[in-house]
């Protein structure tokens, strides 16, 4: 890649969109993400459907009967839905404890989360961020999170879901679909090379590091200083391969700029750097250096 010297630095209000998944049965997972985790089924084209809170999609899903699930290569680790508040979330893992759908609530002290995997094995995290009760950071290759009091956490507690259920009121209804201000609030991704990674996210598209650690083989990315919007890990290995077309899971997640004049001017950074994008009716697809699709669109489309 040949890169200006000058520091690039993507637009600040930039955000994860979409995320696109290849499924299996389509039906298993519309009545999933229905019934587990409170989406609307936006629309249905044949093989091919969309869901969401009510706005923009935020899962689309196409279906290949013949895709089987492949371990050890690149893709996704997980996406994460961001609850606008603590009673929402309180709502999201009260459904699923209703439900005995098996989940992992954790306590990052600056998110309170829940991880699972849906119907096929694709990762989930659901999660509602809590800055105010601390913060993380890196210093070298040491990971340290500080609550408020100024404890210092491993950032991986069992959350008190006792206390985050305390957020319900009497009447709430646990079949209530999530609320519209519900967003992807990042993506977290196997690569093959967390450097070659770094290069393409920070050094081309403009994204900043917000910690990394190699000694974890893991890297934290964002727009605008949110604590990640993408999340880098070679948790499967160093040079893990990307997964043959006719695997399950992710097809592309999407990059939004904030207009089109932004996507323009990444668009042609991009094709500076000698990669050819894919243009569609969505925006400009591309390829990390792992083989993950990425989907630059404008917010203004």
């Amino acid at each position: 890649m040949r890169l200006t010297e000058t520091p690039f630095v993507i637009h600040p209000s930039t955000r994860i969109g979409h995320v696109h998944l290849t499924v299996a049965d389509l039906d298993r997972q519309i009545a999933f993400y229905q019934q587990k985790i409170g989406f609307q089924l936006h629309w249905r084209e044949g093989e091919r459907a969309g869901l969401g809170a009510g706005r923009t999609d935020l899962l689309s899903l196409t279906e290949d009967r013949r895709a089987g699930r492949v371990r050890g290569t690149t893709g996704l680790y997980h996406f994460a839905i961001l609850l606008p508040n603590r009673r929402e979330l309180a709502r999201a893992l009260a459904r699923l404890f209703s439900l005995r759908y098996p989940n992992y609530p954790t306590d990052h002290v600056m998110t309170e989360t829940t991880y699972l995997d849906d119907a096929e094995g694709n990762g989930i995290e659901l999660y509602a961020d809590t800055p105010e009760r601390g913060t993380w950071s890196f210093s070298g290759d040491s990971f340290q999170v500080v609550d408020a009091q100024g404890v210092v956490r491993s950032g991986r507690d069992p959350l008190d879901v006792e206390r985050l259920l305390r957020e319900l009121e009497p009447g709430d209804r646990l079949d209530q679909p999530m609320p519209e201000a519900t967003t992807i609030g990042h993506v977290h991704l196997h690569v093959a090379d967390l450097a070659e990674a770094n290069r393409f996210y920070c050094d081309l598209l403009g994204f900043e590091v917000q910690g990394m650690s190699a000694a974890m083989g893991a890297s934290f990315v964002s727009a605008g200083g949110y604590h990640h919007h993408l999340g880098l890990n070679t948790w499967v290995g160093v040079g893990a391969p990307p997964p043959p077309p006719d695997a399950l899971g992710l097809r592309h997640f999407e990059i939004v700029l904030p207009d089109q004049a932004e996507l323009t001017r990444l668009a042609e950074r991009v094709r500076a750097a000698n990669l050819v994008p894919e243009d569609t009716e969505a925006g400009a697809l591309i390829r990390d250096p792992s083989r993950n699709g990425v989907l630059l669109a404008s917010g203004s489309n």
